[in-house]
């Protein structure tokens, strides 16, 4: 190497440390990240998503923790023991403001204690608000925080790092501090998670001290190791849940157990809970305030239900089902039914008490068996994570239309168009057994016929048992719905121990045949009321289709029964119209969505407003009371609560008052808001009503059998704090 060639890098040199010193002199060395500061057991740093502070009012910084083996921080909930970390920025240069993004935690056993936290290493994401745009920046924290092994031990560090002044670009650390953010729980719909209820379970009186808040998660995608993390009023110790995966692994149920309520400051069913869900890789943060756990109950009974825990006992629940299931007889939606009964009491005249209890046993045993089967059916779809409820079925038209078909020819054997016959097989079995003169299948399918119809119905003491069983495990559910079978047969019961009630009525004659005419009216207007419920779910003009395809069913089975040449084309076409009828809502499925019923729904006088849950708190806490009806075309009780008490003149008034707000939910077709709105009350049926207000911010529930006292009762009540 030359002399002048030494010379001139050697001036190169100090040229480019100059300009470097320049630069430091105006602006400061350009940085993403601050020295660690190590400890045997810990590391602490800045960084920053990028070098210069740009021209936005906001930078992003990350406070990076690496952790030794074994070794803990905590998170913003430390849990039973621990702190978080505490920063203080007052040192820093062009910094206003600082929030602190957390990512989701680990849960972890330390000397006895349940505490949360991270290990290994984790980012705090920062969002920095400036003083002034795009200015030279300098960052300057002091960090408290605590490491936990088999020993804790408390760590103060100071930490700073400059920005300079300049055109923003990511940094060498922006990618860590994007990798920590996307950990961070956000709204549960941006990840498939919904928050279906958060319920607490447990004491009333003050002096007790524990209770159970359940929490009920759904999720599009099935869970892994689901756990959640609750904050909420000081003093209060939420602990590690247990979990309950049901739906192929799409809902979870958490039950977390709950202390220190006796020196709580606040009611927790008054108080706003954060609920951080994760099931990892999912995590989602809710904000939810608890109802209480306590099914609706009818008044006077609660006592009676509750045990010394609190908990609600399967036994006065099941002589709640059984009530619910007598009364079910008297409710608007089975007096179709009772039509075909008085029809089976009048043809067992004159007979002997054998064949009249067997015929009544075999209707009850229909009855039952229709219970099970729609028990089932609603532990099958409960285990797959979809809606479940009472009467639930009449939000599908293909149900609606196979309903409309049977009743149509359930009418048309009334009047006598066609008898049902066995096959020849069957014929000769039942001379054997002696069912020939008892018709006993036809009595089986009558009580399965009554249930079906009973569905769209809700007696008093219903809604409180199906809501019990709903919101439990498939035993519970099998038990409580054999009771209301159990219930709805009860009448049959009777008669099959006592059948001379039947048998000293007069003996059939002409006068039977005119009885059954006028029957096969009252059925056909139950299936006009079918087509009605059809119509508000695919509209009038394909459930016209459908009418005229059942009339057509009629006027084929009246042709028959003139004595039609061909019989078996006649009952094929028959079939073929059934099909059809069953193949039409396809058409316009698609064409009547439900905001078009809400919308037919909601004139009420100018009266009610659409249904929103999240408006109901901002509503209270402008002094407003809210009137909340849940009601459906097809619910026949929700009908009569209508006619008889929502339109009564001085209920009408009332909720005209500028104070009150009527909201009404229609469910006449499947809607995810309104059941899970349901389910959080534990109800699965309808009607339902509740009334918020200043006096009651959780709600007041009110029974399913409206009366005009009681609704304004409780609108005095949620209007008086």
């Amino acid at each position: 190497m030359t002399g002048s060639s030494a010379i001139k890098r050697f001036v190169c040199a100090g040229l480019l440390v100059l300009a470097a010193v320049g630069a430091w002199s105006g602006q400061g060395w350009a940085q993403s990240a601050s020295a660690w500061a190590e400890t045997d057991y810990t590391a602490v740093r800045l960084v920053s998503a990028s070098d210069t502070v740009g021209s936005s009012q906001e930078i992003g910084l990350g406070l990076h923790f690496r952790m030794k083996d074994g070794w803990k921080v905590y998170w913003r909930s430390a849990g039973d023991a621990g702190y978080p970390p505490r920063l203080d920025w007052s040192g820093s240069d062009n910094i206003d403001r600082v929030t602190i993004a957390w990512p989701a935690p680990e849960r972890f056993q330390i000397l006895g204690f349940n505490t949360l936290g991270y290990r290994d290493e984790v980012v705090l994401p920062l969002t920095v608000g400036l003083k002034r745009d795009g200015a030279r920046t300098v960052a300057r924290v002091a960090v408290d925080y605590l490491t936990c092994k088999e020993i804790c031990i408390p760590i103060q560090e100071n930490l700073e790092l400059t920005l300079a002044a300049g055109p923003a670009s990511p940094g060498p650390e922006a990618h860590l501090i994007s990798q920590f953010l996307a950990k961070v729980p956000g709204p549960g719909a941006g990840v498939g998670l919904t928050l279906e209820s958060a319920r607490l379970f447990g004491p009333v009186a003050s002096n007790l001290d524990e209770a159970v808040l359940r929490v009920s998660i759904a999720s599009a995608d099935p869970l892994t190791s689901p756990d959640v993390f609750v904050e909420g009023p000081e003093g209060i110790v939420f602990s590690e849940p247990s979990v309950q995966v049901e739906g192929g692994g799409r809902k979870a149920i958490l039950d977390v157990p709950v202390s220190g309520l006796r020196f709580a400051k606040h009611d927790l069913t008054d108080s706003l809970l954060t609920l951080t869900f994760v099931a990892p890789p999912l995590a989602a943060e809710f904000r939810a305030t608890p109802a209480a756990g306590a099914i609706d109950i009818p008044p006077g009974i609660s006592r009676a239900l509750e045990g010394n825990s609190g908990q609600i006992s399967i036994w006065p629940v099941i002589g709640l089902a059984l009530l619910g299931g007598l009364i079910l007889n008297l409710m608007p939606c089975v007096l179709p039914v009772l039509s075909i009964k008085l029809l089976g009491a009048v043809g067992h005249g004159g007979r002997d008490g054998g064949p009249v209890r067997l015929s009544f046993l075999a209707s009850a045993a229909g009855i039952q068996a229709s219970f099970l089967v729609l028990a089932g059916a609603l532990i099958g779809l409960k285990a797959a994570g979809a809606t479940v409820g009472w009467g639930i079925q009449f939000q599908s038209p293909w149900f609606l239309v196979a309903m409309t078909i049977l009743v149509t020819l359930f009418a048309c054997n009334l009047w006598g168009f066609f008898d049902a016959r066995l096959p020849r097989w069957a014929m000769d079995t039942s001379e054997s057994m002696s069912a020939k003169r008892t018709g006993l299948t036809g009595n089986f399918l009558t009580g399965a016929f009554a249930t079906l119809l009973a569905t769209p119905c809700s007696a008093p003491f219903l809604g409180t048992a199906v809501g019990f069983a709903l919101a439990r495990g498939p035993a519970e559910i099998l038990v409580i719905f054999s009771a209301l079978g159990v219930g709805l047969a009860a009448p049959y019961l009777v008669v099959a121990a006592f059948p001379r009630l039947v048998t000293k009525l007069p003996r059939p004659g002409r006068w039977m045949i005119i009885l059954r005419r006028v029957l096969g009216f009252a059925l056909a207007g139950t299936g006009i009321w079918l087509l009605t419920v059809l119509a508000a779910e695919i509209g009038w003009e394909t459930t016209a289709l459908v009418g005229g395809i059942t009339t057509a069913i009629g006027a084929v089975l009246y042709l028959l029964s003139r004595g039609s040449p061909k019989p078996r084309a006649a009952l094929a076409s028959v079939s073929l119209l059934a099909l059809l009828a069953l193949l039409t809502p396809q058409l316009s499925i698609q064409a009547a969505p439900q905001a078009g019923v809400n919308g037919a729904r909601e004139t009420l006088d100018g009266l009610w407003r659409p249904f929103d849950e999240k408006t109901i708190p901002t509503l209270v806490a402008q002094g407003k009371t809210v009137f909340v009806d849940v009601t459906a075309e097809w619910c026949i009780t929700c009908k009569a609560n209508k006619r008889l008490v929502l339109s009564n003149t001085s209920i009408v008034e009332r909720l005209k008052e500028k104070n009150v707000v009527a909201m009404q939910a229609d469910w006449t077709l499947p809607d995810d808001r309104i059941a899970a709105y349901l389910a959080r009350f534990e109800r699965y049926g309808i009607p339902f009503n509740a009334v918020y207000g200043p006096g009651a911010p959780r709600g007041v529930t009110l029974p399913e059998i409206l009366s005009k006292s009681g609704v304004l009762a409780a609108l005095d009540e949620a209007q008086t704090r």
